[in-house]
């Protein structure tokens, strides 16, 4: 059984390379990490499974809404349900918070993430051109919002 946690702000090595299993093409340091989870209003939260990290989430409270930074999931262990718990947990917090969205950016070619943030309720709210460095290229992103029911949680 997959188990969230909250996200320690000195986890910045563990989920350096954490970031680089989930985007090997797009890495983010120890240093970017620390730098984030000591922003104000930073919070995160990761997916262990029988004690090894599976997934995470970072997230920045921005006063009245959320922004997830980064989400991922080990490919291994991806479509078994981890990037809906991680949302959940996020958007749990969010409501927490009082703040009254999630927002995100989704690369257009990451179909399986499209589905998921659909299926949860997340619509369009913006597009950025050019947005993600791929290996032959670039591709757009989508900025993607969740309004949240201040009375319920996802999870």
């Amino acid at each position: 059984m997959t188990r969230i946690a909250a996200m320690p702000v000195t986890a910045a090595e563990p989920m350096a390379r954490l970031h680089l299993a989930c985007f090997p093409d797009e890495p983010w340091d120890a240093e970017a990490f620390g730098r984030l989870l000591a922003l104000p209003g930073c919070f995160g939260c990761i997916a262990w499974l029988r004690g090894t990290p599976i997934g995470f989430a970072l997230a920045r409270d921005l006063g009245t809404e959320c922004e997830v930074l980064s989400l991922g999931v080990l490919p291994s262990q991806r479509r078994r349900g981890t990037g809906r718990q991680l949302v959940g947990a996020i958007a749990d917090e969010a409501t927490r918070r009082g703040l009254g969205s999630v927002v995100l950016e989704v690369a257009t070619d990451n179909h399986a993430a499209r589905r998921l943030y659909t299926a949860l309720g997340f619509g369009r709210a913006g597009f950025r051109p050019r947005y993600y460095r791929r290996p032959d290229g670039l591709a757009d992103a989508l900025i993607l919002r969740l309004r949240l029911n201040q009375n319920a949680c996802l999870s």
